[in-house]
Order: structure tokens, then sequence, then C-alpha cells
């Protein structure tokens, strides 16, 4: 399996970004505080953003030099994303992530400023083919989400959100540049079902090309969420240096 080319500029430790599905700022600060220095990149989304402490956690990680994935998947007409990127943007997040209409990522990748990345939500990894179907897609999963990617890099996204299952196909398509960044990660010990369907383990992910990994309840579930999180750092090392 080839496709591995994930760029060196990238510091291991920080390959891993822990996903804070919590209800509020408490509850990740008290994930944040167990997981010490074992994560140093974290995302934090829809639900603590409706929690209305939301830019005062950003603000809480950002003191304790953690880095911020900013998951509010922005998706309106683009005089509003691209309002909604300028009020985000100086806020010290590293990535922001839009849906992958042309127009949206235009109106983002325009408005991101200096230090914002912005990704490209490709297909969400709880959708299927079957799923996509229901749309009114009638392409696959690999292809959709190929079209998706390349639109994004041409409407200036620094990269995209996809499932470790295309990771190695973009990173053939888009080459070394556009990051990519991997949600639905399940270490092998985890397979446990919930909403998500096109799932991969860390290891697999890193081999296909991803350049970050997006773990929520295989680490927030843990017997030891610290624990959790090392290993899956020690997975991403031992992949890395295939």
């Amino acid at each position: 399996m080839q496709p591995k080319d994930t760029s060196s500029r990238i510091p291991q430790r920080e390959r891993l970004i822990v996903a804070l599905d919590v209800p509020d700022a408490l509850a990740a600060q008290a994930l944040v505080s167990e997981l010490g220095d074992a994560v140093e990149f974290y995302k934090i989304g829809l639900e603590l953003a409706m929690s209305g402490s939301y830019f005062e956690l950003l603000a809480w990680l950002l003191r304790r030099n953690k880095r911020v994935f900013a998951d509010l998947k922005f998706y309106d007409v683009p005089a509003t994303v691209a309002a909604a990127v300028r009020q985000i943007r100086d806020r010290g997040a590293t990535f922001l992530t839009v849906h992958g209409d042309r127009a949206i990522m235009e109106a983002a990748a325009e408005q991101k400023g200096e230090t914002l990345r912005v990704l490209a939500v490709t297909v969400l990894t709880s959708l299927d083919k079957a799923d996509l179907e229901q749309m009114g897609i009638h392409d696959d999963v690999r292809t959709v989400v190929l079209n998706r990617a390349r639109l994004a890099t041409a409407s200036g996204c620094d990269g995209v959100i996809a499932s470790g299952h295309e990771a190695d196909a973009l990173r053939a398509a888009l080459g070394t540049g556009p990051l990519i960044v991997t949600p639905g990660i399940r270490p092998a010990e985890n397979r446990t079902q919930d909403d998500q369907k096109r799932i991969v383990t860390p290891a697999g992910a890193i081999r296909r090309g991803a350049d970050y990994l997006v773990v929520g309840r295989p680490i927030r579930g843990a017997p030891s969420p610290r624990a959790a999180a090392e290993a899956i750092q020690a997975e991403i090392a031992a992949a890395l240096a295939e």
C-alpha cells in the first residue's frame, strides 16, 4: 500500500485530533485535563457551539497551548459564510470546516486570513452509497469525494475532510499539498456499531495518506481516555515509521 506521503511538516503528536463532542465547556475541560500532554489538538463542533461558551473554551484551549479545529461545517449563502469566516478567523483556530459547494468554499477561502485553514467536507462518514442515492446522487462514494476534493482545491481550500476509505485515492489525485483530515477512526478492538459507516483504523488511515485523524468516542468512552489516546498515538507513530 503505497500512498503514505503524509507530510513530515506535521508534528507526529499533532496528527491526533480529539473530538470534544460533549455537552458543555466543563465536560470538555475535564477531558482535556485528563488527557494532558497525550493530546495536542482538539475539535470543537456544533454541540459545544450551542452550549453558549464556545469561544471561551476555544480561548481556554489556546492558553494551554492546544490547537483547535473549529468544526462548524458552514453551509449558507456565500455572503453569510464569508461574514462568519471573518468573525472566526482571528480567534486562533487552526482549522475551520465548510461544506463542499463551490461558491461557499470560494467565499470562505477569500476570507480565511493568514493563519486559518479552510477544510471542505466531502461526504460525511455517516453516509454510504445508499444514503447518496436517497439524495439523488447516483455516483459511488469515492467518485463524489474525489470530485468534491478537486473542486475544493480549485476553490482555494487548504484540504478536505474525508474517510480513510478514500484517502489513498485523494492522495494519488491531489498530491501531497492539500491536507486530508479523516474522521470515522476506530481502533481494531473498538468496532462497536454507531452512526459511522465508513470507518478505518488509525494505522490504516495513515498508511492511505491521511494527515490528521479525528477520534472521539473510542477515547471519550474508554475506561482510561488517556491510555486510549496514547495507544492511538503509538499506532500513528508506528504507521509513519513503516
